[in-house]
């Protein structure tokens, strides 16, 4: 790996035994909520957005020489909701295909997920979770808390993902997990935007949240959490909309008073010092001017061919 990335995610003494999970879910985001928060482009080229965010995250990044999974997710339309869940069997199968992937490389301590949408986290935490048998503890950086489940009001599954990590969401999502996490394992940083009748779960479940000016200053209140947790491994998921928009707007919506860029990477190094890292997702990045580009490319002569 190259050693003048500003951010290394992957350290180079770490990368033969690190997998590189390029999954490219789109599904878990409502489709209506897609469209209505990205406008510029036909809803449906909105609701595919993170197909084209994960790719582009591909290119990105430093070459990996350790193992990489491209999870297939198929581009028909979504369906509709069923059981709580919009594009369930979608859904199902892409979290089969992705356990598969994980599965593959059982030599594998580390996994890079690149998504997609934030359930892209759900199945390489779990299996993350299996391997080293529950040492680990999660620090979920999201301006949302993704706790809703299906009898809450949003049917997208994206906001399920934390649910589904504390076995609490969607069944027949949970029994394909190969473990789970106990809440007092999982801390919310960044939270600071969210839908009232999802949001009771965090004080139901009795999660640790960390709202961005608990920790614009420093990164101490959530490195005092990890420690409390005994835990020596960590795994982070960083959805890309806990940016604040006034900086830049990376994610499908734009949210504003959230972390700043420099206060993010601050969080993971500091993390970093006190844990472990084995996990690492980076999730929800909808490159806005890469979709208005392709509707001005789409029906040219070649395109497609």
């Amino acid at each position: 790996m190259s050693t003048t990335s500003p951010w290394p995610l992957t350290s180079p003494v770490h990368a033969s035994e690190t997998l590189r999970l390029i999954w490219p879910q789109w599904q878990g985001a409502g489709a209506a909520t897609a469209g209505a928060l990205v406008p510029e482009v036909p809803p449906a080229v909105a609701h595919r957005g993170y197909v084209a965010g994960a790719r582009a995250l591909a290119a990105i990044l430093p070459e990996h020489p350790g193992p990489t999974e491209l999870v297939p997710v198929p581009l028909d339309n979504a369906s509709e909701s069923s059981g709580g869940i919009e594009s369930r069997a979608a859904i199902l199968n892409s979290l089969a295909a992705a356990l598969r992937a994980i599965n593959a490389h059982p030599q594998a301590r580390r996994i890079l997920t690149l998504g997609g949408d934030c359930s892209v986290s759900v199945a390489p935490f779990a299996a993350l979770a299996q391997r080293y048998d529950g040492d680990i503890a999660v620090v979920w950086v999201d301006s949302h808390p993704d706790v809703d489940t299906p009898e809450t009001g949003y049917d997208g599954y994206h906001a399920m993902a934390v649910s589904a990590l504390l076995g609490k969401g969607p069944d027949d999502v949970v029994r394909r997990l190969p473990a789970i996490f106990d809440p007092s394992r999982v801390a919310l940083a960044g939270l600071h935007d969210w839908v009232e009748d999802a949001y009771a779960n965090i004080g139901r479940w009795a999660l640790a949240t960390f709202a961005p000016n608990e920790l614009r200053s420093s990164s101490t209140p959530l490195l005092d959490w990890f420690r409390s947790t005994g835990a020596s491994k960590l795994a982070i998921h960083f959805d890309v909309d806990t940016i604040d928009c006034n900086e830049m707007t990376l994610g499908l919506g734009a949210v504003p008073g959230g972390l700043r860029s420099a206060e993010v990477r601050r969080l993971v190094a500091d993390l970093a010092g006190v844990g472990d890292v084995v996990g690492l997702t980076v999730a929800e990045f909808i490159p806005r001017n890469l979709l208005q580009l392709g509707t001005v490319l789409a029906g040219m002569p070649l395109i497609g061919s």
